[in-house]
């Protein structure tokens, strides 16, 4: 195993620190925690957003705290989800007095763990409520999940969510806001190698030198298929047709999409994917409003990608086109 890390068993504790130190002016670590909150917090009265899960998907979580998305990110071991005290940490770095919203990837322990942080929480006084992502349509259910796994679309759900929290809606409001990007949006990635947990110290599956994984979830677990490397353009039109056809698209549906690196895919690669993304729109009828490129929520060093499409209304694509300012996600002018 080569990986650039000191003691195992510090990997997560020194990254938070780096994080710190790389983005002042943007995240602020609570003392005694593995949580990150915005270093300059929203005003009183707006509602605060949480979410987090297992290190080793960044940038997520910590990447998205900032204006405009996440007042706070809680951080596990690797692959590993928070436990309920730090969850309980970041529901009171983000409180502003208007109440809190929960967003959890829909893995049976960040669920767990998550809402025992909501009810403790709540006997504190803070109202709190909480959505679960579950956009991959490569499985439903897994050994990691009851259901469909939370992946990349959950950065989607930050920013729709996080927008409205910033123009100032209620928290039933908010909750809306995110209950209906997850409605609207669908994952599905694939891999060409895989990743090693450095606990581990081996990687978490094997592949020949002319396989692929369809179906891959983002804590290096294998796919739902095994198969001959394909090309990127009939990689991009097999999972947009499934993911299209859990939309129920028609032709006209306006749409944003992301292109997600898994951790070790060249931009170069993930262009070629974004290119057959945007002409499988055209060719279908539908309007890309934003198409985003690059590395939202990965998996270690795991090579591959995975698309997110969302179904757009005029309210889901004002929020996503909303501004934001933090470490990993910029965009539009920010009014602070």
């Amino acid at each position: 195993m080569k990986k650039v890390l000191n003691r195992v068993e510090d990997v997560v504790d020194e990254a938070l620190e780096g994080f710190q130190a790389a983005f002042p002016t943007y995240l602020r670590r609570v003392e005694g925690t593995h949580v990150l909150t915005r270093t300059r917090p929203k005003r009183t009265g707006l509602v605060g957003l949480v979410s987090g899960g297992g290190s080793g998907h960044e940038p997520a979580h910590g990447g998205y705290v900032g204006y405009g998305m996440l007042d706070a990110a809680v951080a596990g071991e690797v692959f590993t989800s928070p436990t309920p005290d730090q969850v309980l940490a970041g529901i009171r770095a983000a409180d502003r007095g208007a109440g809190v919203l929960l967003i959890i990837k829909n893995y049976t322990g960040d669920v767990m763990n998550f809402e025992m942080a909501q009810e403790l929480a709540q006997s504190d006084g803070i109202r709190v409520e909480a959505v679960v992502v579950d956009d991959d349509v490569a499985v439903d259910g897994s050994l990691y999940t009851t259901g469909r796994r939370g992946i990349a679309g959950t950065v989607f759900v930050h920013k729709a969510a996080g927008a409205a929290a910033e123009q100032g809606a209620s928290l039933d409001e908010v909750r809306d806001a995110a209950r209906a990007a997850i409605a609207h949006v669908r994952s599905m990635g694939f891999a060409l190698a895989p990743c090693t947990v450095p606990a581990a110290g081996e990687p978490t599956f094997t592949l020949g030198t002319t396989e692929m994984e369809l179906g891959i979830g983002i804590h290096g677990e294998p796919g739902t298929e095994r198969r001959p490397v394909a090309t990127a353009d009939d990689l991009a039109n097999m999972i947009l047709g499934r993911l299209s056809e859990d939309l129920a698209l028609t032709p006209g549906s306006r749409l944003a999409a992301m292109v997600n690196g898994m951790g070790a895919t060249p931009l170069l690669e993930l262009a070629v994917l974004a290119r057959r993304t945007g002409q499988w729109a055209r060719e279908a009828g539908h309007q890309m409003d934003v198409m985003w490129l690059g590395e939202f929520m990965t998996s270690l060093e795991m090579a591959g990608a995975s698309l997110t499409l969302m179904r757009l209304d005029d309210r889901l694509a004002a929020l996503i086109g909303a501004p934001a300012d933090t470490p990993a996600l910029r965009q539009g002018v920010v009014h602070d």
